[in-house]
């Protein structure tokens, strides 16, 4: 199917939806396939609207959605681009820890171990693969201003990070999910989180350089890529003796 197949002969474009998020679909569809990557410039929205036949006040409604939910980026007298994790405001977005004084900075990271290992029943269901398929095991430490501050482990899918190793991670400076972007092809849209406190266990005290029982923020995350598809789990534990988990309603 080509991508400029004409909404009635788009079976993936329900009819009953409105015209609008009919656009949003394809537009979601073209970024999903690689037509335009992250950090592009995507056609104007008179353009989009002769690609696919409606006005530009429809594309106009779809691409403010895309904006709304951080799938593209609007930028005055430039155009509209796809997201990109590359970017200091999209790489703070996914991480909620701020610190009590100061400017927020990005951490570092410390990695513990990286494995592919069997998904467990959990993990296999939170990730939408069977049981048994191959995941890759994260665990590491992040620091801020050489003090361990979060204690993290992540489960990705093996079939869409073949060759992620812990040497690729150790050589890579910037944040995982750029990496994940350039070198798998995978972006992150959107994520789900769970919170609750919970108090530091023998090995979270070990790594953190805590002592056993230290009060902690456990924060679940599954995040998702186009489509809503679920491709990492994140399960960690943020320290805030001298940061907090900010969240921004709306």
């Amino acid at each position: 199917m080509g991508a400029a197949t004409s909404l009635q002969s788009n079976q993936l474009a329900p009819t009953f939806s409105p015209l609008y998020q009919q656009i949003k679909l394809l537009i979601t569809q073209s970024l999903q396939s690689g037509e335009w990557k992250p950090g592009e410039l995507i056609p104007s929205e008179i353009e989009l609207a002769v690609r696919f036949k409606v006005s530009q006040g429809t594309v106009r409604k779809a691409i403010d959605e895309l904006s709304a939910e951080n799938v593209v980026v609007r930028r005055q007298g430039k155009g509209t681009f796809v997201a990109t994790h590359h970017e200091a405001r999209s790489q703070f977005r996914f991480l909620r820890l701020k610190p009590d004084q100061g400017d927020q900075q990005y951490p570092t990271s410390r990695f513990i171990e990286v494995r592919r290992i069997r998904a467990p029943s959990e993990i296999s269901r939170l990730l939408d693969i069977k049981t048994g398929d191959s995941v890759i095991f994260i665990r590491r430490v992040q620091s801020f201003d050489n003090v361990p501050t979060i204690l993290e482990e992540l489960w990705l899918p093996g079939a869409i990070f073949k060759g992620l190793t812990a040497e690729l991670l150790n050589d890579y400076k910037g944040p995982m999910y750029a990496l994940f972007e350039t070198e798998f092809g995978t972006h992150m849209i959107r994520a789900s989180e769970q919170l609750r406190a919970v108090s530091a266990d023998p090995v979270s005290a070990d790594l953190l350089k805590i002592d056993l029982g230290t009060p902690l923020l456990n924060v679940e995350r599954v995040s998702y890529t186009y489509g809503d598809k679920p491709v990492e789990y994140r399960r960690g534990l943020y320290l805030t003796s001298s940061h907090h988990y900010q969240n921004e309603l709306s």
